[in-house]
């Protein structure tokens, strides 16, 4: 067997073929040589397995965060609740909290509801990235950022399903190319119009304008009022909560993200 040969003289120094002449000893140097070879390859083969290893592992995030991102469209096409049934709930409500639905103020309120949460949580029927999918590149080289402050902001809690009441600032350094002013504010709403934390949200609207516009960099910052906590529970009036998500040249440079931070608080 001709590796099991060659690992032999690698090992010992001795062709097996040539055990019995003493002369037929290969130099320590030379055996030594072919140990530093062998252990080269060796190594090369662990880190190319690393390498598909972390291949794999890449694919199955893109794969994992294309399902996050269609997860709620997913969810909306399998779910067959009608308006009736949603009126219905509502009734349901309206008789576990103590209220008579069938009285003359309350005869509509269920469909009113109804209607009211269409508009509340539109931004499930929205896509964020279409709405970036239209450019200009005809800005003679503007690289600086585009900042654009105090975009108002409506969501509900996730866990309440109380109102959150605040602002939003944008920034973004494009690459070349430009989106259309109003498509920020939009992007803020469609994320805005779902079941939301303020962290995700600040994140969700950061992330898809780094990615969808491939920005050098993108900032953002949500401040506030959460009525889960002002109007219920430890009931803090006057508390407001502010988020902020760097990506890019905002997070790996602190000139770009001071200067924006000195442009929103103007």
């Amino acid at each position: 067997n001709t590796s099991f040969v060659f690992a032999q003289v690698v090992t010992t120094g001795i062709n097996p073929s040539l055990s019995n002449f003493g002369e037929s000893k290969f130099p320590s140097s030379i055996s030594a040589t072919f140990s530093l070879f062998l252990n080269i390859i060796y190594f090369i083969s662990i880190f190319g397995n690393i390498l598909n290893i972390l291949k794999i592992k890449n694919y199955i995030y893109k794969v994992f965060m294309k399902s996050e991102k269609n997860k709620i469209v997913d969810f909306k096409d399998s779910s067959k609740v009608s308006d009736q049934e949603a009126e219905e709930a509502f009734k349901k409500i309206l008789k576990w909290i103590g209220e008579d639905p069938t009285r003359e103020g309350l005869i509509e309120t269920p469909k009113r509801v109804a209607k009211a949460f269409k508009e509340y949580f539109k931004g499930y029927n929205e896509d964020p990235h279409k709405i970036l999918n239209k450019t200009f590149g005809d800005v003679e080289g503007y690289d600086d950022m585009v900042v654009q402050k105090n975009i108002s902001v409506q969501s509900h809690c996730e866990h309440h399903m109380a109102p959150i009441i605040g602002i939003a600032h944008v920034a973004y350094i494009p690459n070349q190319r430009v989106v259309g002013l109003s498509k920020l504010a939009r992007v803020v709403e469609v994320f805005s119009k779902r079941l939301q934390t303020q962290e995700r949200l600040t994140m969700q609207i950061a992330t898809t304008l780094m990615e969808t516009l491939d920005a050098k960099g993108v900032a953002v910052t949500i401040d506030s009022t959460h009525q889960c906590m002002t109007m219920r529970g430890i009931k803090k009036e006057q508390a407001t909560t502010v988020t902020n998500y760097y990506l890019g040249q905002f997070k790996e440079d602190l000139s770009y993200q001071n200067r924006y931070l000195r442009f929103i608080s103007k």
